[in-house]
């Protein structure tokens, strides 16, 4: 298979693992393989799936492309490593910040494009652990995904068509129960409306994914914070986050969504910025009682 080639020299440092790296909030994409500051990266594009091997060496970045999308994935590529950003805008009023954001200055929030491939993912993570997401991904992956084009053994996420067409019981032995089944259903079946968002402003976005049944707030946070590069995308709603942002700027162990947006307000347009820039440096609130429990439904 005949592949397409691009070099690009960005006028900014790029460090991959802080720039394509998720939160712990939501299982990574089935397709991803890092090493170092190299990637492999596997997706549907809107022109077809697509195989791409990055290397970044500070600002100057290769890429190599496989299959029907590697000239729209080369194409996108400076967006993905953050060409639309602005973190020079960043303003740290607090000093643990202002070190993260000096130690990770390779730190860009990039846009990826793609509003349904972060979808599934970003659903079966709701009301779960980071645990039972993860390994219910693989195992949607395993049984309903198909090899991506190109080297580097990647698989790609079922296609839309293909989870419309499931019904919820088709889920239980991949680990998930028929509430979160039935909004992966839902949005497959509405998948060119959801990919219509990635053209909107970030506010008719957000409307248009929290339209659907079942998409709130917190999952439309992570799928725009990944598919628009929104740099203000805050997870509200989650079990972690509120605690590690109240510990790390206030040294309130515990904290509410409402006391993390207080907090979160003078770094309002780049509030997502703060929260990965927490991720990257470890942060995290002490941790008291016992741990959730795991689940697998498909012992049940």
């Amino acid at each position: 298979m005949k592949s397409l080639q691009r070099s690009v020299l960005l006028p900014y440092e790029v460090d991959l693992r802080a720039t394509l790296g998720r939160s712990k909030t939501a299982p990574g994409g089935s397709g991803t393989r890092r090493h170092g500051q190299q990637v492999w990266r596997a997706v549907r594009t809107p022109e077809g799936p697509s195989t791409t091997h990055i290397v970044v060496r500070g600002g100057d970045v290769t890429a190599e492309a496989w299959g029907p999308g590697a000239g729209w994935a080369l194409d996108t590529l400076p967006q993905l490593l953050g060409a639309d950003d602005t973190p020079e805008t960043f303003v740290a009023h607090h000093r643990l910040l202002s070190e993260l954001h000096r130690r990770h200055r390779g730190l860009r929030i990039g846009r990826t494009g793609l509003v349904f491939e972060a979808l599934p993912r970003s659903i079966l993570a709701q009301k779960v652990t980071g645990v039972e997401a993860s390994r219910s991904w693989r195992r949607l992956v395993s049984t309903y995904g198909e090899p991506a084009p190109g080297p580097g053994a990647l698989k790609l996420g079922p296609p839309p068509e293909l989870l419309a067409a499931l019904a919820y019981e088709d889920f239980h032995p991949l680990g998930v129960e028929r509430k979160r089944a039935e909004v992966v259903i839902r949005v497959a079946r509405h998948a060119k409306r959801m990919e219509e968002a990635a053209a909107m402003p970030i506010d008719d976005a957000y409307r248009r994914l929290m339209a659907v049944r079942g998409i709130g707030i917190w999952t439309a946070s992570l799928v725009l914070g990944e598919a628009l590069g929104d740099p203000d995308a805050v997870p509200v709603g989650d079990y972690h986050v509120p605690n590690t942002v109240t510990w790390a700027l206030a040294r309130e162990p515990r904290g509410t969504d409402e006391r993390m947006l207080e907090l979160l307000e003078p770094y309002r347009g780049h509030r997502h910025r703060v929260v990965r820039l927490l991720h990257l440096g470890g942060i995290g609130a002490p941790k008291y009682g016992p741990r959730n429990a795991l689940r697998d439904i498909t012992r049940i």
